[in-house]
């Protein structure tokens, strides 16, 4: 009788104790969405942690997958390259590689991301896919004067489903006016998406006084050239497309290809992330955010254009200074700063994204010295610096090599290799390394102080 009150003892104790050890050790994965502000909602990780347990416990044994087919496979693997979301090799082997793509699919169309398509997901991907295929230079111009590039098909072709008009760049916008009609006793006024209705002509405003224009200031602080990586990375889609599939460490034969194809991958992650945080963060809209993001241009401006004068440590000495500066817990900057880089890689505002990845990297997070990198190996947002890319690039592999998680791709470990050597194969510039004037820190920076409840 002893022993079976002891056994029972034992076992109740092992059932209150293992989801606790669980919990602890998933805490540092908890998305950081919901932490927005420095401010830690209780009952937010709470949910979130019984959400893993009961996932680990029964995922294993439910999971059957719901494609068998291969050529089905083949066909979701294929289409799923082709919009930017890396499936891998085309084997028609739905692995863990596929149903990440697959998330980043769901995610970036605001479905729930479950890593398995469903019918409409699934015949709407394939469906576009082909469309796209048998659409010659047409879609090809459709892509180039689509902000989104090849993936803006994506939400063009779902529009035209449902027969909606689609806006290049925001998704199924629905711009109505009413169509004037004379009032009617019984009958019912239609609304019709047509053009407004010509009104009277209006009143000429008075005419704005003259101005005299201000001669431009010179500028010797090495600010980057204002071309557009949204346009850049619409381009290396379509030559990875044409290439069929992204450039791997045994058939890479140009490093600058390889590590293009990286960056906009990395900056695809960063923009899905901010917008999954941002979906979590309540008391401000989508716009709202984005407004409070531009003021990360002007903070952090000056050490983005340090970025190719300064040596790497003296970069990061500064920031770190700033962030003294602030006042923001690291909780309040860190949430903050994945939120705005992505909406400065959406926005194409390359000083709030490589400003946060700047902030992000002083605070620990070395991962993201790839984004830095990238920036400066391509001349993006900074002036173009190979040799300091190199260094950057370093640090962000050190991080890895040295235990941190990946932030872009985590499924793909072979992606460390391919950026170790295509970074290494990059010419070098033994120009000398400029100083930079001491700078005052910018004001206050945005701050998304709320609770995030599931």
């Amino acid at each position: 009788m002893i022993t079976k009150t002891l056994t029972a003892s034992v076992f109740a104790a092992s059932l209150i104790l293992v989801p606790v050890e669980r919990a602890s050790a998933d805490a540092g994965d908890f998305v950081a969405g919901a932490i927005i502000g420095g401010i830690v909602g209780h009952a937010a990780t709470k949910q979130n942690q019984r959400k893993r347990a009961t996932t680990r416990t029964y995922t294993k044994k439910t999971y059957k997958p719901r494609l068998p087919s291969t050529q089905e496979g083949r066909e979701i693997q294929a289409s799923l390259n082709y919009f930017g979301f890396n499936a891998g090799t085309v084997d028609g082997q739905l692995g863990r590689k596929s149903r990440n793509a697959v998330s980043a699919y769901q995610a970036y169309l605001g479905y729930p991301v479950t890593g398995q398509l469903s019918p409409f997901e699934q015949n709407l991907l394939i469906s576009s896919y082909n469309r796209a295929q048998a659409g010659g230079y047409a879609v090809t111009q459709q892509i180039a004067q689509n902000p989104e590039g090849v993936r803006g098909l994506l939400k063009t072709y779902r529009a035209e489903l449902a027969g909606q008009p689609a806006v290049a760049g925001q998704g199924t916008t629905i711009v109505v006016a009413p169509q004037p009609v004379a009032p009617a006793v019984g009958t019912t006024t239609t609304t019709t998406v047509v053009a407004a209705a010509p009104t009277a002509p209006a009143v000429a405003a008075p005419a704005a006084p003259a101005t005299t224009e201000v001669a431009a200031l010179p500028n010797f602080l090495g600010s980057g050239s204002a071309q557009s990586l949204a346009s850049h990375c619409n381009t290396v889609s379509l030559l990875t497309n044409t290439n069929g599939g992204f450039t791997t460490q045994a058939s890479m034969t140009d490093p600058n290809v390889a590590l293009n194809e990286q960056f906009c991958l990395a900056r695809t992650y960063a923009i899905a992330k901010s917008e999954d945080m941002i979906a979590k963060v309540q008391g401000f809209t989508s716009d709202q955010i984005a407004a409070q993001c531009k003021q990360f241009g002007p903070a952090m401006q000056p050490h983005v254009a340090a970025l190719a004068l300064k040596p790497q440590p003296a970069v990061v000495s500064d920031v770190a200074g700033f962030i003294l500066t602030t006042g923001m817990s690291p909780a309040q900057l860190k949430g903050t700063a994945q939120i705005c880089m992505g909406v400065g890689y959406r926005t194409d505002d390359m000083d709030v994204a490589l400003g946060s990845a700047l902030m992000l990297f002083a605070m620990g997070d070395h991962v993201y010295g790839e984004l830095m990198g990238h920036h400066l190996a391509q001349g993006f947002g900074t002036t173009q610096r190979v040799d300091v890319a190199r260094v950057w690039y370093g640090e962000g592999l050190k991080a890895v090599d040295a235990g941190a998680p990946a932030v872009f791709a985590p499924g793909q470990p072979e992606r460390v290799e391919l950026l170790r050597q295509a970074s290494l194969r990059l010419g070098t510039n033994n120009s000398a390394v400029a100083t930079q004037p001491t700078v005052q820190p910018a004001a206050a920076l945005p701050s998304f102080g709320v609770v995030i409840s599931d």
